[in-house]
């Protein structure tokens, strides 16, 4: 009997999962675990025998169809050759918005990040973008972002085809309902509940009374993430990599002792 999921596989196979049906998935720097769910989502589709699945992962060598970095990035993006990015952010709030530049009132911020880069014009183009923030705090989902730098929704008129397709956590996965709009708690990952989600997050959100919980992969993908992912994360996140060979070789060998 193998090794029962780890956290981190369960963040990896929800997002293969919402990758599911995509032609060409970007993705950015500093993503290991969006790295490792777009290369599930890659051989789930090779293994079902589903249209190929593109993945350029930017500083990769050996995932990435993109000859220019970021700059191809956004060309590809306007041109509508991309179907799925992720985006994260320093605060996230209940419409989708992500700050990427600091907290407190621009510019004279109390903290300073790296900046916008770019978000904006990724999330009006790009019509599937997973949010992605492992830390799930009050810090981070907040009730109002300080700071625009890519807004989840437009007033009637501006034309986008990108937004917010779904926001995943380390407690939970939400979708967005754009008519509200807002997030809806879908899935809780294995060990969090309910009240821990909302005493977390800072903006309401919708959820059924009694949330499902996130499936945990099944034996032949358990097996994908931990042989052919994992061997393929090595080139461009080798220390992730090896974290997660180790964290399953720990919870091995405390299933044996207990």
């Amino acid at each position: 009997m193998s090794t029962p999921a780890t956290a981190h596989e369960i963040l990896i196979v929800s997002i293969a999962r919402l990758l599911h049906g995509t032609r060409h998935v970007a993705v950015g720097a500093a993503s290991p675990i969006p790295a490792a769910g777009a290369m599930l989502a890659r051989a789930l589709a090779e293994a079902a025998d589903e249209p190929k699945l593109r993945l350029s992962i930017l500083g990769s060598v050996t995932h990435n169809f993109f000859t220019n970095g970021s700059a191809e990035l956004f060309d590809c993006a306007a041109q509508g050759r991309i179907d799925a990015f992720f985006l994260g952010g320093g605060q996230i709030d209940g419409t989708g918005n992500v700050n990427l530049v600091g907290v407190g009132d621009y510019p004279q911020g109390k903290v300073r990040w790296p900046g916008s880069f770019g978000s904006a014009f990724l999330y009006f183009h790009i019509p599937r973008v997973i949010l992605f923030r492992e830390e799930h705090s009050p810090r981070v989902m907040v009730e109002k972002v300080d700071f625009i730098s890519a807004p989840g929704v437009s007033e009637k008129g501006i034309w986008r085809k990108g937004g917010p397709y779904a926001l995943l956590t380390g407690k939970g996965l939400f979708g967005f309902e754009c008519e509200r709009p807002g997030f809806h708690l879908q899935t809780l990952h294995p060990g969090h509940t309910l009240e821990e989600v909302i005493a977390a997050t800072g903006f309401d959100f919708s959820h059924d009374a009694t949330p499902a919980q996130t499936a945990p992969p099944d034996p032949t993908t358990l097996a994908l993430i931990r042989g052919r992912v994992t061997d393929e994360l090595h080139e461009s996140y080798p220390d992730f990599a090896a974290t997660l060979r180790q964290t399953v070789t720990q919870h091995s060998l405390k299933e044996q002792t207990t």
